[in-house]
């Protein structure tokens, strides 16, 4: 297709917003899904793509709203190409003996909750049709544990067991589902791990991460979006259950 229809959520985050971006650079159309509506559409009128950007607010957490998402894409559109399953939230810096478990639920909630609940209703409509990509967000998180992130590194994991099983039931309809695992890209969640990590001093924390990056620096959103777009693409049609690390070779160091 030389259009395709792209449903986004965190779309009004920093990497949400980079990948609506790339895909609207090409000539798609997006629809953004984000739980705050001015962020929204702010982010709208930052892209200028006119009726090539539709909005919808929702709570990734409450399944009536992802069925609204859903259904308004496709009523607005006609059908869902590609799915960038990328809303998510890192949460406190706080030990497991410390953290509360009304936090410790949130993250989880959004983070996993969230992103099973899009893979269930997006993977009916997409059944329906008898073809699309699926791109979760994961992170270098579903790979290691991490001391004061027990919430985020649960909830990465599991959106990596999340993305191997759809891809295997989801396989035989036409529809591939892959995940992106970035790590340290500049971002507002990176900012707000370094505030995190170290309150008084967040740039002896950036440091800190930088020196353990291999090729030394903190990675783009755009970075981020280049890789789901291929994913999203034709080019990798013969490509399904696989997470693809985004991290400057932090998972080979």
């Amino acid at each position: 297709m030389a259009e395709k229809i792209v449903l986004i959520t965190g779309g009004a985050g920093g990497i949400g917003m980079e990948t609506a971006k790339a895909f609207l650079d090409q000539g798609d159309t997006v629809m953004l899904v984000d739980v705050n509506q001015e962020a929204l559409e702010k982010t709208k009128d930052a892209l200028n793509a006119g009726d090539r950007v539709g909005l919808v607010r929702a709570d990734v957490t409450d399944e009536e709203d992802v069925e609204r998402y859903v259904k308004e894409t496709v009523d607005t559109y006609g059908r869902i190409d590609v799915f960038f399953n990328n809303a998510g939230i890192n949460g406190p810096f706080t030990p497991i003996k410390d953290l509360d478990k009304k936090q410790f639920e949130l993250i989880m909630g959004i983070n996993v909750t969230g992103v099973f609940l899009g893979l269930k209703h997006v993977i009916r409509q997409m059944e329906k049709q008898g073809f699309g990509s699926i791109i979760n967000t994961a992170s270098n998180a579903a790979y290691i544990g991490s001391a004061g992130m027990a919430g985020y590194i649960a909830s990465k994991h599991a959106v990596a067991g999340l993305t191997k099983t759809a891809a295997l039931e989801a396989a035989q309809h036409g529809i591939r589902v892959n995940a992106v695992a970035p790590a340290a890209i500049d971002t507002q969640m990176l900012t707000a791990i370094q505030s995190n990590i170290a309150p008084d001093d967040p740039e002896s924390a950036a440091a800190a991460i930088r020196q353990g990056i291999p090729v030394g620096r903190f990675g783009t959103p755009l970075e981020v979006a280049q890789v789901v777009l291929f994913l999203a693409s034709d080019q990798a049609s013969f490509v399904t259950g696989s997470i693809y690390n985004v991290d400057g070779g932090m998972q080979a160091d």
